[in-house]
């Protein structure tokens, strides 16, 4: 018979063992008439039945024990090795260094880690400090809006709570809300502050005073020095904002009247620094002796990119940082208590709403330095301990890609064009309004020049003749060759930086040039709602905040880990018998507190470009 005709039942068609029984017990059945009762099974089938209901309930205990184990290692409390925690929160003495990245999301990461590795020739897998300790990120909306600000933010980080836009440490009902390091203090703990930004700015000062409006910034000087209801509840200070601590009748002064608040501070005990000088004699801590008030800049502490050109005058964050770290540890040494200290990179913020990439990826390097020093201190240290780092927003809807024509893009961005520059958009923005009202400063002058409160732009005309514009614009393009690497700006860009006279559209102007030129996109000058970041020096202390949180959250961990929770309800009882009260500060309406509308009310232009100081620079044409 032909191959694959043969009848299915062929003799060449493999039996099992049991085929030619059954084919006689088959057989029989149809011969007879009679139905054969069902063979009984043997040993061998139950011992295959058995085998098959073993593996089944072992497999479903091994599922149900692995769903039990990660539940329980996402919900119970960290418990790291080699310490002794108890209940959940460890005991005896401790420290807790809280690090906060104004202005910085995902992108900004992404940004400098592109950065570094192309200037210094490193492998792609050579990340940041950062980078190796991320654990979570954080959702940041306010009570008043789906986008934050900082001082709102910030109360999020000291209170635990949400409140609105603008709040330092204030809830929407108008109480003023008790801090973490107000709760610290009292426990027992000593405090400190560093920063980049004016001491008296919206991230500093929520976790040591309690004003309706950020703006307060010449009481919230006052409260941080301990004109408070609570006394003196900070120990070390280290940034800038000098001027809200002079009175008014002092060169260098912002405030609006003539309170001493450097004297006020020396009469409770304080000593003063105010240059790096003084700085240097802390002897990166060794010689510190508090209550520490040190302030080195009248207003911000410049870029990290111009500041490193100015290291004999300013101080930088790492620096200021390890000081910090030193002289709390040396001064805690013999107490049963540690310390609370706040560290933060706040002008990665000033980078972001400048949109500024050059500014900006300094900045982040020099948090990432300032990170890398507490990981090491605590890794020294025979105390326990955690560093938990988070941002308070992002700034400036920043991407790694920029769509410069109508046509489809590419997929590009350059790092390499951000290496070319030196300066900061601000630092060369202040160098031409300087030589616009005839000063003729050179380019690449390193002084930082502070812009008056109410700048008086009358003297800052663009030039009127022929040969004064011609020589503005040869000025300008020099700045731009050594100050940002530009060689090829087209005539439209020089003149309108040429017709600028006011510093900040100027900024605008250069940073925009840089930007367009990296391939890097912005789209607003202000905040936007991504998420942020979360990062731990131990991922087991800080196992509560591993995955997506609210901001509440991490202000409700630090509490915990330091175990203050009944020094936060004391501390706040005390802070609402005094609510309301002229040290807060003017009381805002309603609609100032509550929620501003975060749904569209059909005029996507409340505000004038002569709002943002746009007008007649080319700024509004752009798109960011």
């Amino acid at each position: 018979m032909p191959r694959g005709q043969e009848p299915l039942l062929s003799q060449h068609r493999p039996s099992s063992d049991r085929s030619d029984d059954r084919s006689m017990e088959e057989e029989d059945a149809l011969l007879t008439g009679q139905k054969q009762e069902p063979r009984k099974q043997g040993w061998a089938f139950w011992r295959e039945i058995g085998l098959f209901a073993w593996a089944v309930i072992a497999t479903a205990l091994v599922i149900i024990l692995a769903v039990l184990y990660q539940h329980q290692q996402q919900t119970s409390s960290p418990q790291p090795s080699g310490r002794d925690w108890k209940n959940g929160r460890p005991t005896g003495k401790r420290n807790l260094i809280f690090m906060v990245s104004d202005g910085m999301g995902p992108t900004s990461l992404s940004l400098t880690r592109s950065f570094r590795q192309t200037v210094t020739g490193l492998p792609i897998d050579d990340v940041l400090v950062l980078d190796q300790h991320l654990i979570g990120s954080s959702r940041t909306r306010s009570s008043s809006s789906l986008i934050t600000d900082s001082a709102a933010g910030a109360t999020a980080f000291s209170c635990g709570q949400k409140s609105y836009n603008g709040a330092i440490s204030v809830l929407p009902n108008r109480d003023p809300c008790g801090t973490v390091l107000e709760a610290a203090k009292r426990a027992g703990y000593l405090t400190g502050l560093v920063v980049t930004t004016r001491m008296t700015d919206a991230t500093p000062a929520c976790f040591a005073a309690h004003v309706n409006h950020r703006g307060e910034e010449d009481k919230i000087a006052e409260q941080e020095v301990g004109e408070h209801p609570l006394g003196r509840v900070l120990d070390l200070m280290l940034g800038g904002g000098r001027c809200h601590f002079l009175p008014n009748t002092t060169d260098g002064s912002c405030r609006d009247d003539d309170l001493d608040v450097v004297g006020l501070a020396k009469k409770k005990g304080f000593n003063y620094v105010s240059d790096r000088k003084g700085f240097d004699g802390l002897n990166f801590g060794t010689g510190v002796k508090l209550p520490l008030l040190g302030l080195f800049a009248d207003t911000d502490i410049p870029y990290e990119v111009d500041r490193r050109n100015m290291d004999d005058v300013y101080p930088s964050l790492d620096e200021m940082a390890r000081t910090a770290l030193t002289a709390l540890h040396d001064a805690t040494e013999d107490s049963d208590k540690g310390f609370f200290l706040m560290v933060e990179g706040s002008r990665i913020d000033h980078a972001g709403h400048g949109n500024d990439p050059v500014a900006q990826v300094h900045e982040v390097l020099a948090y990432d330095k300032a990170f890398s020093s507490v990981l090491d201190f605590l890794k020294r240290d025979d105390v326990e301990g955690v560093l938990v780092g988070t941002s308070d927003h992002e700034t400036g809807g920043l991407a790694t890609a920029r769509q410069l024509h109508d046509a489809y893009p590419e997929y590009h961005w350059f790092p390499s064009v951000l290496a070319n520059a030196s300066h900061s958009a601000e630092n060369l923005a202040y160098q031409l309004r300087d030589h616009i009202a005839g000063k003729h400063i050179s380019p690449l002058d390193t002084g930082i020049r502070t812009p008056p409160r109410s700048p008086d732009t009358s003297d800052s005309s663009s030039p009127s003749s022929s040969s004064d514009s011609k020589e503005l614009k040869q000025y300008i393009r020099n700045l731009l060759s050594t100050g940002l690497g530009i060689s090829d700006a087209t005539e439209q860009e020089i003149t309108r930086l040429a017709d600028t006279a006011d510093p900040w559209p100027a900024s605008y102007l250069f940073a925009d040039m840089i930007s367009r030129r990296a391939q890097v996109g912005w789209t607003t000058h202000g905040h936007s709602a991504v998420d942020v970041n979360i990062y731990a020096s131990d991922p087991g202390q800080a196992k509560p905040l591993r995955g997506n949180h609210e901001n509440t959250e991490i202000g409700k961990f630090m509490a915990e880990y330091l175990d203050l929770d009944g020094e936060m309800k004391a501390v706040t009882k005390e802070l609402k018998e005094r609510a309301g009260a002229e040290w807060m500060g003017k009381i805002l309406d309603d609609e100032n507190v509550g929620n501003q509308g975060d749904h569209y009310e059909g005029d996507f232009r409340k505000r004038g470009l002569m709002d943002c100081g746009c007008v007649g620079t080319g700024v509004e044409g752009h798109v960011h």
